[in-house]
């Protein structure tokens, strides 16, 4: 299993300026991995592996390679054929996309050691070192010890439109050193779960639970005064840059609390539960609709479910994604299809008479669609009338403080 850890960095004043430095080359790089790209035969390229035999004729062209170190040079022309990857992926699902550009110093702000140039030192305490070949030493804050039984495969180093720097170690661990999940069979609707993504609240879970959003007022009420500064300043000044970290600073905060956010909620699931089932929503066609545009970027759902399949593998549950097409007109009960406004938030089946919260019934559909997914038969013995709605005492909502307050709801 591949993952990453994040930790604040301190360079100096100097090795400061030579990170910047080697982050331009490889910004260089990139770009000539471009233009060759485009502009030499394909026999003699076409894939990262081929590039990289490039290599040693750009030094002795451009002895400007040379100052980096060449595991990290070799890393940023495979950075560029995975951007091209992904760009033909996105292409054949079906999206509009363009043609990769030039990176400006503003859009190229990291580079990466692969395999080997970094030594990470003096990790016994809340601080530590890391050694990065032809740069120097590097202070960073070792706020979570990498696990013993992690490998660490590359380094990379980043620095943020606010001037701050970070360092992220990619991981690998064997599976074998990984939690096993729960046999298929043995799971019910005791310990498995529907999430339904929602409107009004975060999520609604299958067996009743509601979790609040988060409420972020205070923190865009802030960043609209500063950018309202900032709209005050003379683009290109020394005012104007200052002030736009401080627009910087502001969004990297928003970012991080709903990033925070969803890390306790998805532990609390990968917890509690042997399965958790949640929507495979089309974000970026939900972010075109008018109505709660905000609130539903500020969800962030595919990063929600990014972390749900991370975390499943870290502690032994299974997260399954559905079908999200019908999920709040079908009956939970029967199946019938009853269409419903975005502003009518009870469910009523005409059919069979089953009532309850409209986000109650979509969650039970995914658990029973999650079933599907998995070969499984739905419970006969638990029928879908035992779904908790929102008028009954054993409702359980929990705000969103309670979630920050206590790290993982109740965990």
């Amino acid at each position: 299993m591949e993952y990453s850890h994040r930790y604040p960095a301190y360079p100096t004043q100097q090795v400061a300026a030579e990170l910047n430095h080697h982050i331009d080359i490889h910004r260089q790089a990139y770009n000539y991995t471009l233009y060759e790209y485009t502009h030499v035969a394909a026999d003699n390229i076409g894939s990262a592996y081929k590039h990289h035999y490039r290599l040693p004729g750009w030094k002795d062209e451009f002895p400007i390679f040379s100052e980096v170190n060449s595991k990290a040079l070799q890393r940023t022309v495979t950075r560029f054929y995975d951007n091209l990857s992904n760009l033909s992926e996105q292409k054949q699902n079906g999206n509009k996309v363009g043609k990769l550009k030039r990176k400006s110093p503003k859009e190229f702000q990291s580079m990466t050691y692969s395999q080997s140039g970094f030594e990470l030192k003096n990790t016994s305490g809340r601080h530590a070192t890391l050694w990065l070949s032809k740069i120097g030493d590097i202070k960073i804050r070792y706020h979570r010890p990498i696990p013993d039984e992690a490998s660490i495969k590359e380094v990379t180093v980043k620095k943020e439109t606010t001037g701050d720097w970070f360092v992220s170690f990619g991981l690998e661990t064997d599976d074998a050193d990984l939690p096993g999940k729960p046999d298929v069979n043995s799971l019910d609707t005791s310990n498995s779960v529907g999430i339904d993504l929602g409107i009004l609240n975060y999520i609604h879970t299958s067996d009743g639970k509601i979790v609040d959003w988060l409420d972020l007022e205070d923190e865009y009420e802030r960043l609209r005064r500063e950018q309202r500064k900032l709209s005050r300043k003379e683009q290109g000044s020394n005012n104007y840059e200052k002030q736009r970290r401080e627009v910087a600073k502001v969004k990297r905060h928003i970012r991080r609390k709903v990033l925070d956010y969803q890390h306790k909620i998805t532990t609390w699931l990968v917890r509690e539960y042997n399965a958790v089932f949640v929507e495979d929503l089309d974000v970026k066609e939900m972010l075109k609709q008018p109505h709660n545009a905000r609130n539903k970027q500020d969800a962030a759902w595919r990063q929600f479910t990014t972390l749900l399949e991370y975390k499943a593998d870290l502690y032994g549950c299974h997260v399954v994604q559905v079908e999200a097409a019908g999920t709040t007109k079908e009956c939970a009960s029967c199946g019938v299809e009853t269409a419903k406004p975005i502003w009518v938030r009870e469910h009523s089946c005409p059919a069979c008479g089953f009532e309850t919260d409209r986000d109650a019934n979509a969650a039970m559909n995914i658990l029973q669609r999650g079933f599907s997914e998995l070969g499984l038969g739905w419970p006969e013995d638990t029928p879908v009338e035992t779904v908790t709605t929102t008028d009954t005492a054993d409702f359980q909502r929990v705000s969103a403080s309670h979630v920050v307050e206590t790290g993982s709801l109740g965990a």
